[in-house]
């Protein structure tokens, strides 16, 4: 899997572009804002996504989703229905951040464990990473050892916990019980931040210990 990280909006969050090395089918992964920025660096790279994947509700993560997928004209993938309650506040969430009116939307597939997601030969499969948000969910290619890990664990952190239907203990939870065991050499791309490795977080991450 090949993939290219682009920084959206005021939160740093990083919005990717994947794709497959064979068929160059790609997808884009939590469009946050900055949808003419994510469109010229797809026209760059010569890359045109079949569809956009969505590991939570969050607006910073979401904010281009639906412009992006009218554009393109591609589905709306993802995350799991717990986040319905997120992608329908959307307008409220707006609000509370001070930024340009998302509207609510509702993806055309919601997505639960065990499910998986193809990007031309490609299998990302799907794990359910409840904590930052009830409906989290993260994408991991087993064959080619990359997780896009969302806001669930980060290069030295976790993801915030703090909001609506947020819980720490089901976070630390998800990490230890689902993301970890998937190998010390599994890099993975946060929704936040620089990359890192499961396996330097196990042993250095101070919420982890």
């Amino acid at each position: 899997m090949n993939y290219h990280i682009i920084p959206v909006t005021a939160f740093a969050q990083n919005c990717s572009v994947i794709w497959c090395e064979q068929s160059r089918e790609a997808a884009l992964v939590d469009p946050g804002g900055d949808a003419a920025k994510i469109k010229q660096e797809l026209t760059q790279l010569g890359l045109v996504p079949a569809q956009i994947l969505l590991t939570h509700g969050h607006l910073d993560h979401v904010g281009a989703a639906a412009e992006l997928a009218a554009h393109y004209q591609v589905p709306l993938v993802g995350p799991h229905k717990l986040d319905a309650f997120w992608l329908e506040g959307l307008p409220t969430q707006s609000r509370m951040f001070g930024l340009e009116e998302c509207a609510a939307l509702t993806p055309d597939r919601w997505l639960e464990e065990g499910e998986s997601v193809q990007v031309g030969n490609v299998t990302l499969d799907v794990l359910h990473c409840p904590g930052h948000t009830p409906g989290h969910i993260v994408f991991f290619d087993r064959a080619g050892r990359l997780l896009i890990s969302g806001d669930v664990i980060f290069n030295g952190g976790v993801g915030r916990t703090d909001f609506p239907q947020g819980n720490h203990q089901h976070l630390i939870a998800a990490i230890k019980e689902k993301l970890l065991p998937l190998g010390d050499d599994v890099t993975f791309l946060p929704g936040h931040g620089p990359l890192s490795t499961l396996g330097r977080e196990r042993v250095s991450n101070p919420f982890l210990q």
